[in-house]
């Protein structure tokens, strides 16, 4: 049921099963749920950037390139290996089709580059952006209850059939979407994946935004390998229980259960390499037993003339002067000094990495 204003006979502003209509355009609920997790995402990184020692205006830099980056090979990563999109339907967006594992793989890598053109430490830098990536996904995911997609077996027993715990599945989910699946009296109901790989990223993202809010010591990227052992484990056990019909297994190969336990493989790796690279180096798998202990302790910018300030949210801020008093602008004929003199800027600390 369309809940709409009519102009002109033209359905202009409304609001169905699917999505919303500004202005003739239909925007899919699937859509406004990615969005606003990659709002959320990149709010709660530019925040953790200010917590870390960073420059919290960096994660707009890399919500320019990395974003559009992402879509593109989330797309691309779909057309390649689910064999009822094909590579020649790439460019047909509104019909469906984004990997995260794609969209995951492309902007980790738009976001290597940006950080290595900018002489930034991307180890540190992911470890605030990544572990965000987790909320972004979560809310995702209730993309896929809108379109009606991404579910389980379905359930017989009627005293599971409840929501969340499942979902009804309208046979016609691909016209009137998910919400439609309740007020169809064919539909049936199914496990609901996508609300349980939603609340295992919300639990993951708790977790490594703690650790990330917390912890200061040497080596930085463990927080970024973990996120990769969490949404690999996650994925691998989702994957092979969906529909068969969400499953991307172009040649008969699982290619998202392939890619999902590389990654927690991959990231079991890499931590243990960078402990072990810590340790050499500093005599101790965190910290330092010779040195700086800290991983955060200089200020890092991407940018000139961006010198640290106290503020409270960050861990270092008490190593910073204030901010410089702003002289006010004078009145005509005014003759007000100024509030006072300008504190000349701090520069960062040695000894991070």
């Amino acid at each position: 049921m369309n809940l709409s204003l009519l102009a002109a006979d033209t359905l202009m502003f409304g609001a169905n099963n699917r999505g919303i209509i500004l202005f003739g355009f239909e925007i899919y609920y699937y859509a406004i749920c990615i969005v606003c997790g990659m709002i959320g995402a990149a709010a709660l990184s530019a925040l953790l950037m200010k917590r870390r020692n960073m420059s919290s205006d960096f994660i707009f830099l890399l919500f320019v390139v990395c974003i559009p980056s992402a879509i593109v090979c989330a797309r691309l990563f779909s057309c390649l290996t689910d064999p009822s999109i094909g590579i020649q339907n790439f460019f047909r967006f509104r019909d469906g089709g984004l990997s995260v594992t794609g969209g995951v793989l492309g902007g980790v890598l738009a976001g290597f580059i940006v950080c290595r053109l900018r002489k930034v430490s991307f180890l540190r830098a992911a470890d605030c952006v990544v572990v965000n990536i987790l909320i972004a996904q979560s809310l995702g995911r209730w993309g896929n209850f809108f379109n009606g997609e991404v579910y389980g077996a379905e359930v017989t027993n009627p005293a599971l059939q409840w929501f969340p715990f499942a979902v009804p599945i309208s046979p016609y989910a691909s016209t009137v979407g998910g919400i439609g699946g309740f007020s169809d009296p064919s539909a049936t109901w199914h496990y609901a994946f996508f609300f349980y790989e939603s609340i295992a990223n919300l639990i993951g993202w708790a977790i490594l935004f703690t650790l990330a809010w917390k912890m200061k010591k040497k080596p930085n990227g463990i927080l970024t390998c973990s996120y990769f052992v969490w949404y690999g484990i996650v994925r691998s056990i989702m994957e092979p229980l969906r529909d068969p019909e969400f499953i991307l297994d172009r040649g008969g190969v699982m290619w998202s259960e392939v890619f999902a336990i590389l990654m927690a493989g991959l990231g079991i790796c890499a931590i243990l390499v960078l402990l072990i690279l810590n340790f050499r180096k500093e005599g101790s798998f965190f910290g330092s037993r010779t040195g700086d202990p800290y991983g955060i302790s200089e200020y890092m910018t991407p940018y000139k003339d961006d010198p640290p300030y106290y503020n409270k949210i960050n861990m270092f801020g008490d190593k910073y002067p204030p901010a410089p008093v702003k002289e006010k602008k004078k009145g005509k004929g005014d003759d007000t000094p100024p509030d006072g003199p300008s504190l000349p800027p701090a520069s960062g600390e040695g000894g991070g990495s």
